[in-house]
């Protein structure tokens, strides 16, 4: 039996931090488990999207508008080489990761929304090296389908798990039982080889006309892919529509339900599905009923935060603030909301510093979280 916690706003009260969020360093934030300040690390950005960081602490920022940026200091500086990115909607640069051997094989992966010869775009990921500020050695190495000319939902999240594997998010562009199809990229999440080839025990490999890449799939727009530090499970978070943002284990050949069952409802208010349970579809680890736009996410390891480790930091576009979910035995048994009224939070990782990074649209900033 999975459990499954939700979290109604306004009806069941969670626990929220007193304080506001300041941009201020010396403005101490009071949270339940730790006291806290923010300190800026970078601004000037549109919407920055994706964050990862090269062995010598720099930091690279994707933004949605198009363009990739090392932070050196109190400088970004552009890199130059990225292929064409398609901008429309929800799309545009989306995620960054390094390759978890990058000191051996400097590979940087990327996924964008592309433009296609029919107007339209997908989610596509690809592989380089930086180059005295620039992308060199560029490869493809997943494209999904079909392209669109619609401008939402194009998924776009990257993370390695413990063996190496690659896996990637990608919306289902809208278009509902594309999530159901596994004929086609979208609606899915999908697990590659470093190099963009199909790993042999992928569930579909054998499956007539069946997508190989595909791992899981019945997903809306997932914009969140974390690695959990103790099972090496892929956690992933999506969109749903109004209400039933969903928190999922990502399994092989899972089937995640949408649009079959859903907690959410249309944005006009009417049923989605009468289904919220169905034989063989998975059941969220936990949902939000009203949505909170989730984007972004990551497990708390570091020893600067003892006592939040394990936690699961979510994101939430919509009521602009920090999710803190305290996570035993892949139950969700505690939620507190962090830094209130931030700004649209796009990302939230953990640097290698063993510090948390919260990239916020809008104000176009990045925050560092430094205990007090």
């Amino acid at each position: 039996i999975v459990f499954r916690s939700i979290l109604f706003l306004g009806i069941i009260a969670i626990s929220c931090s007193s304080d506001s969020p300041s941009t201020d360093s010396s403005d101490p934030i009071k949270s339940e488990k730790l006291t806290f300040k923010l300190e800026k690390v970078a601004s000037d950005f549109d919407s920055p999207w994706g964050m990862a960081w090269l062995p010598n602490g720099n930091m690279l920022v994707t933004d949605r508008s198009g363009k990739l940026y090392k932070v050196v200091g109190n400088t970004n500086i552009e890199i130059g080489g990225l292929p064409e990115i398609y901008t429309r909607g929800q799309g545009g640069l989306l995620d960054i990761e390094l390759h978890p051997n990058y000191k051996e094989n400097k590979w940087i992966y990327i996924s964008f929304s592309s433009k296609a010869s029919n107007g339209g775009g997908n989610t596509r990921l690809i592989r380089a090296q930086l180059k005295n500020n620039k992308l060199t050695n560029i490869k493809e190495i997943f494209s999904a389908t079909p392209n669109t000319k619609s401008g939402v939902h194009f998924g776009g999240r990257i993370e390695f798990d413990n063996d190496g594997y690659l896996y990637i998010s990608a919306g289902e562009r809208g278009e509902r039982d594309n999530a159901q199809d596994l004929g086609n990229h979208s609606g899915k999440v999908h697990r590659l080889n470093d190099d963009g080839s199909i790993p042999k025990d992928n569930p579909f490999v054998n499956k007539k006309g069946a997508i190989s890449s595909i791992f899981s799939y019945g997903h809306r727009n997932p914009q969140g892919l974390a690695l959990h530090p103790t099972t090496g499970k892929i956690w992933e978070h999506e969109h749903g529509p109004k209400g039933g943002d969903e928190v999922n284990i990502v399994e092989a050949g899972k089937n995640y339900g949408w649009p079959k069952i859903t907690y959410g409802v249309n944005y006009t208010g009417t049923k989605v599905s009468k289904y919220t349970e169905l034989p063989g579809m998975e059941q969220p680890v936990t949902y939000w009923v009203p949505s909170i736009a989730p984007c972004g996410m990551d497990f708390v390891t570091s020893d600067k935060y003892p006592k939040w480790k394990n936690n699961l930091l979510v994101g939430s576009l919509k009521f602009q603030y920090l999710v803190r979910c305290e996570v035993k035995n892949n139950k969700v048994v505690h939620q507190e909301i962090l830094l209130k009224d931030i700004g649209r939070v796009r990302c939230i990782r953990q640097a290698p510093d063993g510090y948390l990074y919260v990239s916020v649209e809008g104000v176009g900033a990045i925050y560092k979280i430094v205990p007090a």
